[in-house]
């Protein structure tokens, strides 16, 4: 019994260390099998969480990956849980997640625009026992989240976008001129909250699935945002999202595809993002049979395989599924997750990590 509590007192004591030497703004994607898991601590050990990965049968699986980010990070509570929209693959594994640990803030879009029973009982029945002990907040554009010593805007909430430019933006979008519409999309994705991140120099942007329209909407005739250091690519690489006029305006140099084995990473929104123009490189949580050969990445920078490894992956790229309940399970791996890690520093530069591995890599500020 001592030594237990030792232990106990010894790890929790780690935690307060780890939140007292933080001088980074941390940034955690956390693999969840083709869902959702970001999560942003800052250099004051203040927290926001987007999103909990699946529910259903995974939700502790998912429960599981997630928290062992946040005891990584040394935290104790989340202060802002901001569910970007009402999919399963991004809120499925909250109620989990909230028994687990405070969750001070529940952030949101608001109503559901796309019923399921799943989902329809969920935040009825669910939901509001989950943030009535804490804060429930419905994100509207322009909005701030609080994080002490980081800017933290809602650029995009409930098919809304941001009106105004943020500071050190608002020139004219080149990429709009080229632009093609797509047909409207009704879905909860075109809901998503999206939210961008300032840190000194340092600037990030996490879109969550907003579809391809609404970040016309967005960034269209003028460039709300500005260019940013990292962009958490939108809709785990799916070509719905990510048009020119986002990724190409944002001129990442870093982007991150947080992915599954078979979703995201098609090779129209690997050309756009390949062809982005500052971009140095592109990491990935999963490596992605619809990428093939031909448009991924080298094996350093990918944190996830799956169990039954094929000997080779072909250079063409594979099909995408057919969308829906019909089709069979997607590839999973079982064993370790392993998270990409961004530590950046008020200066501009920052430190990507591939927790598989233990390469890094670091991206000097930029001039």
């Amino acid at each position: 019994m001592r030594r237990l509590l030792s232990c106990l007192i010894a790890a929790s004591c780690a935690a307060v260390l780890a939140a007292q030497t933080r001088t980074t703004l941390d940034i955690y994607l956390v693999d969840v099998e083709g869902g959702n898991a970001t999560l942003f601590v800052a250099p004051s050990g203040e927290s926001i969480l987007i999103d909990t990965g699946n529910g259903g049968p995974v939700a502790v699986r998912d429960g599981d990956r997630i928290m062992a980010a946040v005891k990584d990070a040394g935290l104790s509570q989340i202060d802002h849980l901001i569910t970007t929209h009402y999919h399963g693959d991004h809120y499925g594994a909250m109620e989990n997640v909230a028994g687990r640990i405070p969750i001070r803030d529940f952030i949101d879009h608001g109503s559901n625009v796309q019923p399921n029973p799943a989902t329809d009982e969920f935040l009825q029945k669910v939901y509001p026992g989950l943030y009535g002990k804490s804060r429930h907040t419905v994100a509207k554009p322009g909005d701030r989240v609080a994080m002490k010593g980081v800017d933290v805007r809602v650029v995009a909430s409930a098919g809304q976008s941001l009106t105004s430019a943020l500071p050190g933006a608002g020139g004219a979008n080149p990429y709009c001129s080229a632009y093609k519409a797509k047909d409207a999309d009704p879905s909860e994705n075109a809901q998503s909250v999206g939210t961008h991140y300032t840190f000194g120099r340092f600037k990030a942007v996490h879109m969550g699935d907003l579809t391809w329209n609404k970040e016309h909407d967005l960034m269209c005739p003028s460039n709300r945002l500005g260019t940013v250091d990292l962009f958490v690519v939108s809709h785990h690489g799916q070509p719905i999202s990510n048009s020119e006029v986002l990724v190409h305006a944002l001129q990442p140099r870093v982007a991150i595809l947080n992915n599954g084995t078979r979703k995201g990473g098609q090779p129209d929104a690997m050309k756009v993002l390949f062809s982005s123009p500052r971009l140095e490189d592109l990491w990935q949580i999963h490596f992605s049979l619809l990428s093939g050969q031909e448009y991924t990445v080298p094996g350093l920078f990918i944190a996830n395989g799956i169990d039954e490894q094929p000997a080779a992956m072909p250079i063409a790229a594979a099909a995408a599924p057919a969308p829906g309940p019909g089709g069979a399970p997607p590839p999973a791996h079982n064993g370790p997750a392993y998270w990409i890690k961004v530590s950046a520093k008020e200066d501009g530069s920052f430190t990507v990590t591939n927790a598989r591995n233990g390469f890094s890599k670091t991206y000097a500020a930029s001039r």
